[in-house]
């Protein structure tokens, strides 16, 4: 049993917290387990390593957009702090620290993966029950002041779940200013750029795998996610997680818009016409989250009477 005094500390702001785990490890940023060294109590620990002021600036937008978005659905931030300066180990400028919440129940990618090895599929009810709360965080985005913003990396790995089974949306570092007027094709490969670099392939919508040199984008973008991850609540994974793992370009079967269900489905047609409703390939066909949402109501209400 070691010394508490050798656990490695994190200080943030006033706060003190000792590192007990390393839960997660991303391109831009490490999640530890830490505990509050005053109340003992629990949180998940960010750190966005910088190398340098773009990055520094993508990080404090971040930060920026915790304290804009306030929902029940949408994950809380209690502090954050900007750590200047070079750190060599780290070959960084700087780092900037966010205190999140812990779930210790994980993310929604998880329990689907526990599931699918025992082909434990959900109910349809506690489906459309999840799945009309991530609507409500999703429209908490896209009715953001003052303009609205898009999440642009909604994914299963990215919806935590609560103590009561209440989906929480997390990881803020891919939201962006939903409406983006594109002028010329420099503009549109800067997008391209971006969306490759931040958005997760098998939920990505399929105008930001080729983006037009004059075309408009907005949270819509976020709609063909959400279809991805309706299907992945009923059937464990994307419907583009397959052409992923197969070596097939995800880009040309989102473009296609072909989406097949599975044979043996233990749900009805409506829920399969709820996913198709989201995963138009043309963003302009696509719903605004209103529609999901009232949409997503007539199907419940469908699966009641039925019932």
């Amino acid at each position: 049993m070691g010394c508490i005094c050798s656990r490695e500390t994190v200080q943030i702001n006033s706060r003190k917290y000792y590192v007990r785990e390393r839960l997660g490890e991303g391109g831009f940023s490490t999640v530890d387990l830490v505990e509050d060294a005053h109340s003992h109590k629990i949180y998940a620990v960010k750190k966005i390593i910088c190398h340098g002021e773009a990055d520094q600036k993508v990080a404090m937008k971040e930060v920026e957009y915790y304290g804009l978005l306030k929902h029940p659905n949408v994950i809380e931030c209690f502090d954050s702090a900007l750590k200047a300066g070079p750190n060599p180990f780290l070959n960084s400028t700087s780092e900037v620290m966010i205190v999140l919440p812990y779930y210790k129940s994980g993310t929604l990618a998880s329990e689907l993966e526990r599931r699918s090895v025992r082909r434990e599929y959900m109910s349809s009810a506690e489906i459309l029950s999840m799945f009309l709360q991530i609507c409500e965080g999703v429209k908490a985005f896209h009715e953001a002041k003052p303009e609205p913003l898009s999440h642009r990396d909604l994914k299963t790995a990215n919806i935590l779940i609560s103590g009561d089974r209440s989906p929480i949306i997390m990881d803020l570092g891919s939201v962006a200013v939903a409406r983006v007027k594109v002028c010329g094709s420099s503009e549109a490969q800067q997008l391209q750029d971006l969306a490759s670099e931040r958005c997760s392939m098998s939920y990505r919508a399929p105008e930001l795998f080729n983006v037009e040199s004059y075309c408009m984008i907005d949270e819509r973008t976020d709609i063909w996610s959400l279809g991805c991850v309706l299907y992945a609540m009923c059937y464990f994974k994307s419907p583009f997680d397959a052409v992923y793992e197969r070596g097939d370009s995800v880009a040309l079967a989102a473009i296609s818009g072909n989406i097949t269900f599975p044979e043996s489905s233990p749900y009805n047609s409506e829920i399969h016409e709820l996913i198709l409703y989201m995963l138009k390939a043309n963003p302009m066909e696509r719903p605004y989250i209103y529609s999901v949402i009232e949409k997503t109501h007539d199907v419940i209400s469908t699966i009641e009477v039925k019932a």
